[in-house]
């Protein structure tokens, strides 16, 4: 909530002035932003060790079950200038109304998926630092065809779903989301993680800075597709971590949730 001028000490509304805590200690923010810079001196003697290249994909021992993805659907409209127009997020769905998997096969492949294959060298429909790509896709599904209700990854080399919950995770999850109902009306919720070491291997902590930048770019990739598809979608960054993960089964160290997509079919006119 915005608060009124008259309200904020004056310190803080001096031009440069840094707020602190109550114990007078800086922000972890402001730290953090501090910590990350980039300085010939913290750059000099750095090097990569290939013994240690983190695995690019990730892979379940024993999912429930493997299902192979449809041929995305690319219908609907695909002109871009109108879709960056239109953009919005979209918080209403009609709820009742299941989610074809050849539309889910569409976003999936809008935000994470394959575009070219050089040998080892794998190019994505999302730029990503280092080409690293420490984001991973968990799916909550509460109504697609085909697919039982339940927790699923998606695997992007091989563009099909690990199916790894059952049950419907919908409540649970807009519980995590600090009571978002629209988690809980959505017919599908993207969870978006980070396999934290697969950008700390190179960029060490500034590797925080970069996840969240790649984040981004599959959240904008979900609203465009969405929006060209007749869907809507709204991101959340709002929810207790640890809930989180622990729906997803990571633990929160070397694998957190750091971002979130509720898609539907939205209401008329909703916004």
């Amino acid at each position: 909530m915005w608060r009124d001028a008259k309200t904020i000490p004056m310190g803080a509304r001096k031009m440069g002035k840094q707020t602190k805590g109550t114990s007078g200690e800086k922000g972890i923010g402001t730290l953090f932003q501090e910590e990350t810079k980039y300085t010939p001196e913290k750059l000099r003697g750095h090097w990569l060790d290939w013994n240690k290249f983190p695995a690019i994909y990730k892979d379940y021992e024993s999912p429930l079950a493997t299902i192979k993805l449809p041929t995305p659907e690319f219908s609907g409209d695909t002109n871009l200038w109108e879709l960056l127009r239109r953009r919005r997020s979209r918080r209403e769905y009609v709820t009742e109304r299941p989610l074809p998997q050849g539309l889910l096969s569409a976003l999936l492949w809008a935000t994470q998926g394959l575009t070219v294959k050089y040998g080892d060298m794998h190019f994505r429909t999302v730029p990503s630092a280092g080409g690293l790509f420490p984001v991973e896709t968990y799916l909550s599904v509460r109504a697609v065809d085909g697919l039982d209700p339940g927790i699923y990854h998606f695997r992007p080399h091989r563009f099909d779903l690990e199916y790894l919950k059952r049950g419907d995770y919908a409540k649970p999850l807009a519980q995590a989301a600090l009571g978002q109902e629209i988690v809980a009306d959505a017919q599908v919720t993207f969870v978006w993680s980070a396999v934290l070491e697969r950008g700390k291997w190179k960029y060490r902590e500034r590797a925080y800075r970069y996840i969240y930048v790649d984040a981004g770019h599959v959240g904008q990739n979900l609203y465009l597709a969405a929006e060209g598809l007749g869907l809507g979608v709204c991101t959340i960054g709002a929810f207790f971590d640890d809930d989180v993960n622990t729906i997803i089964d990571v633990d929160g160290i070397n694998e957190t949730v750091i971002y979130m997509g509720c898609v539907g079919w939205p209401l008329k006119d909703s916004v």
